[in-house]
């Protein structure tokens, strides 16, 4: 029993630094029932390890403990010739982000970066200082910890579009065994259908145990629109679906979670949190990656790498690391007195991001998402109990509908919008948290919001799925602690508003099927500040409103993006080697060379369980077009010359084997 009562006082305490003062009254009776019946979540016996004594040598180092280097650190170290360090800037997910209704106090908090773009004319003239908040998570787990776990692949088309770009390997039939590979789908409905879902994977995916009655409303008001119910995730995306989430028995399942806790124990992995990685180490004459320099402690320390380094920092990170490495645009990082290593163009270019805006319809029914309503001591209660109830809410998303505008062509099944319905919206929390996550200024809230805060209502978030508009990223300063600078260009090509103008048009049509109608629906209308003098309803309105109150959907990608040697601004090529250098991979989002067309974690999931079996098998294995791990592919041994053993259903390539390989000309395994 003391030792219940020393992890409670411990999380107690935890959450309180995290979230600080909030309306959370309840927080400590809720966290002492959290303990007592899942005693095993706050068990730091479950908890990975902060290694303390390094090696000063591995043969791989992951730089980012987030969504791709949790994987990365798993899959790696499945083969236990293999000495993996994981280096991650920040510490251990704290139990308070478990609960998935709470993921909006953890943004601003200590398990962010705290991003924020540079001011911009054509977007988030809303925000303060008209800088739009780039939320990144500064946590083992990534982003996944701070998310609003959404599990969505993405469309077929988009991957096909990879490899015609010229990334071999890379279409929607060469990776849809590794989203398959990750699953444990818990719909046992989805689950029938094997082509497209498995079980038994790390990433428990599962239907949300809780949800309001608009949730069905949501669907039966898309039959209505001429849309199907169906499986997004399937053989079709246009049409609407309830989320699928990556959760566990109402617990977020963050990637640190799912893929490292269960190999705490692995002697072959040492994890180092609260460590600042400051420099790739590269030799000049060799262009090789043979370590990396960094902070923890406050020392600068130093880790060699025998094999290879592996960058999945993510997307603002990766590109920054690279340039502060001297691989970069050579004239902006010697602008610095930054050394040239490579001359790469392509870093920090290409910044793609998901953005929507807030349509808002009241309602005449206490049945939304309303904070003070939901979230009190006996939902709490029930949430430790049970497992359900209105805290294992996403903050009220229940729906995804992927839908046509007119600039779409139906007949393709690419959807150019993505609807996100909620049955909550901005001033669903009385204007706290959500205000301060978004970063709108307190006079907008106040005129927008002011008058139905705390009222019932329900939200739709149109998301343009491929935008055209390209930001970018530079460095700051030659200090690594500086952060750099983020330019997001969001609007800027014509295409991209005259969409989410569509989008928002559409989502009001939305609020007047029946289906929503019995609800008492109607729109919030209204006029935002800066485009009063516009007349309401007209593109010209909508445009204006778009550019003040411009969310991201927290997809930013693309920095250090794939492609063929062909391509000036490819930063690495289809095994997601960095051009010019060898011994580096980036693994993570910044690698997309194009958006997916959906929320993008699951993707990078994919991309780093593809990125792993690329570096085991090194050219060599996936020269059959198969994915190396199945057990269709061979029996071990198959290739006298390899000697392939197998671990399990894994096969994979002794290391000397690996290493003596005959590589690609400027590259080494």
């Amino acid at each position: 029993m003391a030792g219940v009562l020393a992890i409670v006082t411990t999380a107690i305490k935890g959450a309180a630094v995290l979230l600080g003062t909030t309306k959370l009254w309840f927080l400590p009776t809720f966290l002492a029932t959290l303990a007592y019946y899942h005693y095993d979540l706050f068990d730091p016996e479950n908890r990975v390890v902060n290694e303390k004594n390094l090696r000063s040598e591995y043969d791989f180092i992951i730089i980012g403990g987030g969504s791709a280097g949790s994987v990365l650190a798993n899959r790696l170290t499945e083969i236990p010739q293999w000495n993996v360090l994981l280096i991650e800037a920040g510490g251990d997910e704290p139990e308070i982000a478990d609960v998935p209704i709470l993921s909006l106090y953890l943004h601003k908090s200590k398990l962010d970066w705290k991003y924020r773009t540079q001011t911009q004319p054509t977007a988030c003239q809303a925000m303060e200082d008209k800088r739009c908040c780039w939320t990144r998570g500064k946590v083992l787990g990534g982003s996944s910890v701070l998310n609003t776990m959404l599990y969505i692949r993405g469309n077929r088309r988009d991957f096909d579009q990879w490899e015609e770009l010229g990334n071999k390997g890379w279409s929607y039939e060469d990776v849809l065994p590794y989203f398959k590979k990750s699953q444990d789908q818990r719909n046992p409905y989805l689950a029938k259908n094997k082509r497209h879902h498995a079980t038994g994977g790390y990433l428990t995916v599962q239907d949300s145990p809780w949800g309001t009655p608009l949730g069905p409303a949501f669907i039966q008001a898309g039959v209505e629109m001429g849309y199907e119910h169906k499986d997004i995730n399937g053989d079709e995306q246009t049409g609407f679906a309830f989320y699928q989430y990556t959760m566990r028995r109402g617990y977020r399942c963050s990637t640190a979670k799912a893929f490292l806790r269960p190999i705490r124990l692995r002697k072959n992995l040492h994890i180092a949190m609260w460590t600042h990685v400051t420099k790739i180490l590269i030799d000049k004459e060799t262009k090789r990656a043979y370590g990396v320099e960094f902070i923890r402690g406050s020392k600068k320390q130093t880790a060699l790498a025998s094999k290879e380094v592996i960058l999945s920092a993510g997307t603002i990170n990766s590109p920054q690391l690279l340039m502060l490495s001297g691989v970069g645009p050579a004239q902006h990082i010697q602008e610095l007195g930054i050394p040239v290593i490579h001359d790469s163009p392509g870093v920090g270019q290409n910044l793609m991001d998901h953005i929507a805006t807030p349509v808002v319809f009241l309602i005449d029914h206490p049945i939304s998402l309303v904070i003070e309503r939901v979230v009190n001591l006996n939902t709490a209660l029930r949430y430790a109990y049970l497992g359900d109830g209105p805290l294992t809410s996403s903050v009220g998303l229940e729906v995804v509908a992927f839908i046509n505008t007119k600039y779409a062509n139906a007949s393709d099944d690419w959807p150019d919008i993505e609807f996100m319905l909620s049955a909550s919206s901005t001033n669903s929390d009385g204007g706290t948290q959500v205000r301060k996550a978004h970063g709108i200024t307190q006079n907008y809230y106040d005129e927008v919001f002011g008058n139905i805060t705390n009222l019932d209502v329900f939200g739709i978030f149109p998301m343009i799925l491929r935008p055209k508009s390209r930001g970018y990223l530079k460095l700051g300063s030659r200090d690594p602690m500086v952060y750099p600078l983020l330019y997001h260009n969001y609007l800027t090509h014509p295409a991209d508003i005259a969409v989410l103008r569509e989008g928002v048009k559409t989502a009001i049509a939305f609020g007047e099927t029946m289906a929503m109608k019995r609800f008492g629906a109607r729109l919030h209308s209204t006029k935002v500040p800066g485009c009063k003098h516009l007349e309401l309803y007209t593109d010209e309105y909508w445009e204006c409103a778009i550019r003040q109150y411009t969310m991201t959907i927290y997809h930013m990608s693309g920095t250090a993006k794939m492609g063929p040697i062909t391509d000036p601004g490819a930063v690495v090529d289809a095994e997601l080697r960095v051009y010019g250098v060898q011994g580096l991979r980036v693994i993570d989002a910044s690698i997309m060379p194009a958006i997916t067309s959906g929320n993008i974690n699951a993707p990078v999931i994919m991309i780093a369980e593809k990125g792993a079996d690329m570096r085991k098998c090194a050219r060599i294995c996936v020269e059959s077009g198969k994915p190396f791990w199945e057990d269709t592919l061979s029996t071990p041994n198959q290739d006298s010359r390899l000697n392939l053993p197998a671990i399990g259903s894994l096969v994979y390539l002794e290391s000397n084997a690996l290493d003596n390989a005959a590589p690609k000309v400027g590259y080494s395994l």
